[in-house]
């Protein structure tokens, strides 16, 4: 039977790039075996969700790339896929599992529960339900019940079958004591199932062959195998993906920086980089290549590529493979992308000179939001040099002698441009009697005010003789 896996986020905000992790692991895992790629919104937790965080997550997904076989707007034979639409299923296995004995309501309030915690911890004891409504007798069940009393549905875990074993396809076995599961609600009082009955049921009414999701739900997992074993079910098989961390080694989360997908987009990281970069947090494919596109990432990707140790998220490597994907595109195809952050006066400009200056900095972009910046070496013509440092190269006796020299040169050309820029440096350097850095470095830093960037004779081919011509005559002026 060819893989069918799920990404089923909760719609209670934005895609978290750990999410897009692991719904890029799902997506590539299925592509790469001919297998089947199913969306399932998880929103049992009304609590939790947000108004239009589901089309969030459907553009989000659909801006990096990922496509869907079934799903809420696909459809499929294996529907609805929204779990709050899917409430009648959920009644019908909680019935099931009372009727067997395998799970029991229980009457506690959250004040029983919160005295009940407090004294564990007390106690220095492991807090988790102490299983008192599973000890009340049936009588006492159906008086609570014919009463009225507000109850949850709590599953039974056995403590008489020895330890829970989970066999992940990443981490291999790994045991849990009975002792350390609490007996897990899986109805609340909302009439609303918890994660971990939905998530089973769904799991096996989809067909679902493997399920692919973060290391945090692990600890859950023997609670999720008990109940395929009291529904009677084979379970899928499990690979708990590692976590993603800060550079600290701390959980990933929003106070130490960006982690929505969206926010990435919109500072102008390219969706390719942006997939690339997050396949290669746990995964790699076994030498030192580290540039992929998707349809690459589809024919290399493996679950026994998938190691075990967290992963630092790092925006310098990021920014590094950004810039490395920007570098490969055309430069008529960057334009495309370039234009939500293209500046309005360059807009005005002739679409040819655009391009060549584009053409220039193209290199130099680590976000396509860097285009404004990048550019303004062409549209500012009032811009100097603020660096103490850089300006006290321009005013050496050289960098002096340089300039006077260039003015002299330039004055009776017609125009500067790629060919004749060579020839007239080697008059400036004959005149001034200064080569090498001493002749370079202050010339670049007067016509494009850094000390880094594109060529220096096409950069003065577009800002024209004109220009260049008063930005060294500020120069000299320093």
């Amino acid at each position: 039977m060819a893989p069918r896996v799920r990404f089923a986020p909760s719609p209670t905000g934005y895609l978290h790039v750990g999410g897009l992790r692991t719904c890029l692991f799902n997506f590539l895992f299925a592509r790469s075996c001919g297998g089947t790629m199913i969306l399932r919104f998880e929103d049992t937790d009304q609590t939790r969700k947000v108004e239009g965080a589901e089309e969030n997550l459907l553009s989000s997904l659909a801006w990096a790339g990922i496509t869907f076989d079934e799903g809420p707007t696909q459809g499929g034979g294996f529907g609805p896929y929204v779990q709050s639409q899917r409430l009648p299923v959920y009644k019908e296995h909680v019935e099931t599992l009372l009727s067997q004995g395998d799970a029991y309501p229980c009457f506690c309030t959250e004040e029983e529960l919160t005295a009940m915690r407090e004294d564990q911890i007390k106690k220095k004891r492991p807090t988790r339900y102490d299983g008192r409504c599973r000890r009340l007798s049936a009588g006492e069940v159906q008086a609570k019940l014919a009463a009225g009393t507000p109850h949850v549905v709590r599953m039974k875990i056995v403590h008489s079958q020895g330890d829970y074993q989970v066999n992940d396809l990443i981490r291999g076995p790994v045991t849990f004591s009975p002792s350390q599961i609490d007996d897990q609600v899986i109805l609340k009082t909302d009439g609303f199932p918890t994660y971990h009955l939905a998530s089973v049921v769904d799991d096996h009414l989809m067909e679902i062959t493997h399920v692919i999701r973060g290391e945090e739900w692990l600890p859950s997992t023997p609670k999720h195998l008990q109940l395929y074993q009291y529904f009677g079910w084979t379970p899928p098989q499990f690979a708990h993906l590692p976590l993603l961390l800060n550079p600290d080694r701390s959980k990933l989360s929003k106070r130490q920086g960006d982690v929505a997908t969206e926010e990435f987009k919109e500072k102008g990281y390219l969706k390719e980089a942006l997939v690339n970069f997050v396949a290669l947090l746990g995964w790699n494919p076994g030498d030192e290549r580290e540039l992929f596109s998707m349809d690459q990432l589809v024919q290399e990707f493996s679950l026994e590529r998938v190691g075990k140790a967290g992963s630092v998220f790092d925006l310098a490597k990021l920014g590094w493979m950004n810039q490395q994907h920007i570098k490969g595109l055309t430069v008529e195809a960057l334009m495309e992308r370039l234009d939500p952050w293209m500046p309005l006066e360059a807009k005005a400009l002739d679409p040819a000179l655009l391009l060549k200056m584009v053409t220039l900095v193209k290199d130099s972009l680590v976000q396509l939001s860097d285009i404004g910046e990048k550019l303004g070496l062409f549209l500012n013509p009032s811009a100097q040099v603020q660096d103490p440092a850089l300006v006290a190269l321009m005013t050496t006796p050289e960098a002096k002698a340089v300039f006077r020299a260039f003015l002299e040169e330039a004055a009776p050309l017609e125009q500067l441009n790629g060919q004749n820029f060579g020839e007239l440096m080697k008059g400036v350097a004959k005149k001034s009697e200064v080569k090498g850095k001493g002749l370079w470095v202050p010339m670049r830093l007067a016509i494009t005010l850094a000390e880094h960037g594109p060529e220096l004779p096409l950069v003065a081919e577009i800002l024209g003789k004109a220009t260049c011509l008063r930005r060294v005559e500020q120069a000299l002026a320093l």
